[in-house]
C-alpha cells in the first residue's frame, strides 16, 4: 500500500522505516531538510513538498501525519485537505487532544475526507517491538487501511483495533497516558523508599531485576526502569524535572467532568507540576505559618 508520511520525527521516520520493512511503499516529507536528508539517507523515499507528497499516491491516498499536537498539525490540515480528493483519508498519529479530533474530523468529512485518529504507543522500541494502534474512525475507511495497521503493531491480530468512531482513538490514548504517569509515579515512588532505607545499601538494578520474573509488579516498564538503574545506579547527572506533554492533564480534566474520581492520575501530574518548582513559594510560606504560629526554627537560603 502507498503511504505519504507527513513528519519525519523519530518516530514519524521509525514508522516509515517499519511500513517499508513490511513491503509498503512510504513516501516521506518534513518541511525540515535536515530531516529529510536523514530520511533519505537511511533508504528512505522522500519529497520536498507537502504538494509533491501527494501526488506521489494514487487515489484514494492514505496520508499518516506525525506532527506535534495543537497548532502544527492544524497548520499541516489547513494546508495538507485542499490537496486531497473525496474518498482520499487522513491518519492522525500524534498526541492530539481528542475534543480537536473532533473538530478536525468534521471539517473533512466536510470534504469528503475520512479522518482516522490513531492513537500511537511505542515510542522508540516501536521500530522492532511494534506499535500499540488506539483507532477511531469510519469502520469502512478504518478496514481499507487495515493493511497500514496490521503492520505496524507487533502482529496483524494483536495490539492494534478501532476502538470507536472519530475522536475515540486519540481520546483511548490520553487515557492510556494518564494511566502511564501513575504507574510511572507508584515505581518512582517504591524505588525512592528503598534507596532513602541506607543501612541496607540495596542494589536498586538488582530488586528491579528480581522483581522483572514472577512479580505481580514486572511490567515493560519495569524493564525500563531495570535498565535505567543499570546505566546510571545513582541516576548522577539527572535533574528532577520532570516535563508533561498534555495527556495527562487532559485525562484529569476529562476525569472532572465526568465526575469520575482519579486521585492517583491527578496525583501523578501534580507531582511532576511540583518537580519543575526549584524555588518553591508554596513550601517557604509553609515554613513562615510553621514558625509564625510555633516558634519553629526557619531554614535561611
Amino acid at each position: 500500500m502507498d503511504i505519504a508520511m507527513i513528519g519525519l520525527g523519530k518516530m514519524g521516520a521509525n514508522m516509515a522505516r517499519r511500513l517499508r520493512a513490511g513491503g509498503h511503499r512510504v513516501v516521506g516529507f518534513d518541511p525540515a531538510e535536515g530531516a529529510r536528508d536523514a530520511f533519505a539517507a537511511n533508504g528512505g523515499e522522500v519529497v520536498a513538498t507537502l504538494e509533491a507528497a501527494v501526488a506521489a499516491l494514487a487515489a484514494p491516498r492514505a496520508v499518516w501525519i506525525m506532527v506535534p499536537a495543537g497548532a502544527p498539525t492544524d497548520a499541516t490540515l489547513e494546508r495538507l485537505a485542499p490537496l486531497l480528493a473525496a474518498g482520499d483519508a487522513i491518519i492522525d498519529g500524534g498526541n492530539s487532544y481528542y475534543r480537536d479530533t473532533l473538530r478536525r474530523a468534521a471539517a473533512a468529512a466536510a470534504r469528503g475526507l475520512h479522518y482516522v485518529d490513531s492513537g500511537t504507543s511505542g515510542g522508540v522500541w516501536g521500530l522492532t517491538e511494534g506499535y500499540s494502534l488506539m483507532i477511531g474512525g469510519d469502520p469502512a475507511a478504518v478496514e481499507r487501511l487495515r493493511p497500514i495497521f496490521a503492520t505496524l503493531a507487533p502482529a496483524p491480530d494483536r495490539g492494534w483495533g478501532r476502538v470507536g468512531p472519530s475522536g475515540a482513538g486519540h481520546f483511548t490514548k490520553m487515557v492510556h497516558n494518564g494511566i502511564e504517569y501513575g504507574l510511572m509515579q507508584a515505581y518512582a515512588e517504591g524505588f525512592s523508599i528503598l534507596q532513602h532505607k541506607a543501612d541496607f545499601s540495596l542494589d536498586l538494578h538488582q530488586v528491579a531485576e528480581i522483581w522483572r520474573h514472577g512479580s505481580v509488579v514486572r511490567s515493560w516498564l519495569l524493564d525500563l526502569t531495570a535498565n535505567a538503574l543499570a546505566d546510571n545506579p545513582t541516576l548522577a547527572g539527572i535533574a528532577p524535572r520532570v516535563a508533561d506533554s498534555g495527556e495527562g492533564r487532559w485525562t484529569v480534566a476529562e476525569a472532572i467532568d465526568l465526575d469520575v474520581p482519579a486521585p492517583v492520575i491527578t496525583q501523578s501530574l501534580i507531582e511532576r507540576l511540583r518537580s519543575r518548582d526549584a524555588d518553591s513559594f508554596a513550601d517557604k510560606l509553609l515554613a513562615a505559618m510553621r514558625n509564625q504560629f510555633g516558634g519553629h526554627a526557619i531554614e535561611r537560603e
